[in-house]
């Protein structure tokens, strides 16, 4: 499936400006390469029957953003790293550059990619209800901090004083009842900017990641951190991690959620798989 015409859509606000300047430059090397393209910045159009490609250049709020507004979208996407955290463009493309994005682009077969749906909401990447939805909403105040660094401080902070909920959630084949520190549904591997919460999700094997961590008292809490950025805490006795394609959650109270990096708020919900949903060009 060749790339005969690109629509190029830009998060004004992501990367503090720098997604704006990088959609320039894709449009130049696209130029000299004669291959049709259209830059969309504050208005994307409502449809793209006339582009064999989408790229996206933004984070992960950014592809959210996208999916749930185009959410039966079936044109190959690419999506340049110009976001705070950048998790889903790092499970696509590794540590490359942009520029290096953009060759592997024009190089590679549409390949299909999972998805999750969150009661009415999808999601590409990390779901969390709870201690994750904390997180998010304290780092709605230091975002200047930078992707990881504001992640990080902001689980410190709330290691201090979160209280664990009580949670009722079901799988198709288990079901658990107890307080829970985190509450995660991944369908990729990392999160907050470079933690591998869920190391072992791969986001085309039609299954849905969850982990489960059991209440931790402070020390553990401290303890545990840097295992949990460097993905090998799935072995851990207070750890419960199962692969799915739809969880029942019940929490006892309204929580903060966090949805591929975007904030919500539920108490009930409803998780299930959207197998080989969309199409990446990675």
């Amino acid at each position: 499936m060749p790339i005969t015409a690109v629509a190029i859509l830009v998060n004004p606000k992501a990367g503090k400006g720098t997604s704006g300047h990088l959609a320039e430059w894709l449009g130049n090397q696209l130029e000299l390469k004669q291959i049709r393209f259209s830059i969309f910045v504050n208005d994307w159009p409502d449809q793209f029957d006339d582009f064999s490609d989408i790229w996206i250049t933004g984070g992960d709020g950014s592809i959210n953003y996208f999916i749930n507004r185009f959410p039966n979208c079936k044109i190959p996407l690419t999506l340049y790293k110009t976001g705070t955290g950048n998790d889903f463009a790092w499970k696509l493309y590794g540590d490359i550059s942009n520029h290096q994005i953009y060759k592997k682009s024009l190089e590679s077969l549409p390949r299909p990619v999972d998805a999750g749906k969150c009661n009415n909401t999808l999601f590409i990447n990390s779901f969390g209800i709870g201690f994750d939805g904390e997180i998010l909403r304290s780092m709605n105040t230091i975002r200047f901090l930078g992707g990881h660094i504001g992640y990080l401080i902001a689980v410190l902070i709330k290691i201090f004083s979160y209280h664990e909920p009580h949670f009722k959630i079901s799988s198709a084949t288990e079901s658990w009842d107890d307080r829970f520190l985190l509450v995660i549904i991944n369908n990729s591997s990392q999160a907050g900017g470079g933690f591998r919460i869920t190391p072992t999700a791969e986001i085309n094997d039609g299954k849905l990641n969850m982990l489960l961590c059991k209440k931790l008292s402070l020390l553990q809490r401290l303890r545990y951190l840097p295992v949990l950025k460097k993905g090998t805490h799935l072995s851990l006795p207070f750890i419960i991690h199962r692969l799915g394609k739809s969880f029942s959650i019940c929490a006892d109270k309204i929580l903060s959620i966090q949805v591929d990096g975007e904030l919500m708020e539920a108490q009930k919900l409803q998780i299930e798989l959207l197998p080989a949903h969309f199409l990446f060009r990675y």
